[in-house]
């Protein structure tokens, strides 16, 4: 069986099964982004928080995530979260359930996300003159619309150099899905190749395709980027 025929679509070729899995290695990516990037900012406020609880529980759970390693986060979110949730509806509702890979693999993947860009979000913080609070809280503003009107537009401007790597990084992480089940673009082309025989073939095909999404990415970041230094400075 020739190459072209082993990545057509069809019975007889494995294109639609790897694009299928190239789908929700973009799907799980794109879903976790904004999960981690809400629970990266609540964290960077957290560890800014004057209150010491707070600051105490935003603390360790950065340091806790940023030491284990993704695979273990992924199996400890995966089976320990569905033995948990089993025993909460066991002793509520009698019944048992099954944790979905997909969203176990986001919740898992926002997790370690979360506790870098707490890091980024908190550099970005720094960057801001203490002169930006105290003049907005002159006009009157309260904290909230500090936060949105003031702040918050100069942070993301701040952090984006730095999400943006974490984006990356977080497009790569989600090939450690597939030790769950999940059908990406890993799981995929590891079936392929096991089926087929032709491991150099599909590995290979799986190389190109996270380069391409990375260079995809790259370019629209570095687009965002660029929109956001529009009027600055020279």
């Amino acid at each position: 069986m020739d190459y072209l025929t082993l990545l057509s679509y069809g019975d007889t070729g494995w294109g639609d099964e790897i694009a299928h899995g190239v789908l929700y290695t973009v799907s799980l990516g794109v879903c976790t982004l904004p999960l981690g990037l809400f629970m990266g900012f609540f964290l960077a406020l957290g560890i800014n928080s004057k209150e010491p609880s707070i600051q105490r529980a935003a603390k360790i759970f950065t340091i806790i995530f940023r030491a284990l390693p993704e695979l273990l986060t992924l199996f400890i979110v995966y089976y320990g979260g569905q033995i948990l949730l089993n025993l909460l509806f066991q002793k509520v509702l009698g019944t048992s359930i099954e944790v979905n890979s997909f969203i176990a693999g986001i919740i898992a993947l926002a997790f370690v996300f979360s506790s870098y860009a707490s890091e980024v979000f908190l550099s970005a913080f720094k960057g801001i003159p203490q002169g930006q609070y105290e003049g907005a809280f002159a006009l009157g503003l309260p904290w909230f619309k500090t936060m949105r009107l003031v702040i918050v537009p100069q942070l993301i401007k701040l952090a984006l150099p730095g999400l943006s790597n974490l984006w990356l990084v977080l497009l790569k992480d989600t090939s450690l899905v597939s030790v769950i089940g999940l059908t990406d673009t890993m799981y995929a082309t590891g079936l392929a190749a096991r089926n087929t025989k032709e491991a150099f073939l599909f590995f290979a095909l799986a190389c190109v395709m996270y380069l391409v999404l990375t260079f995809i990415s790259s370019m629209v970041l570095q687009s965002i980027e660029k929109r956001g230094r529009r009027g600055e400075l020279s």
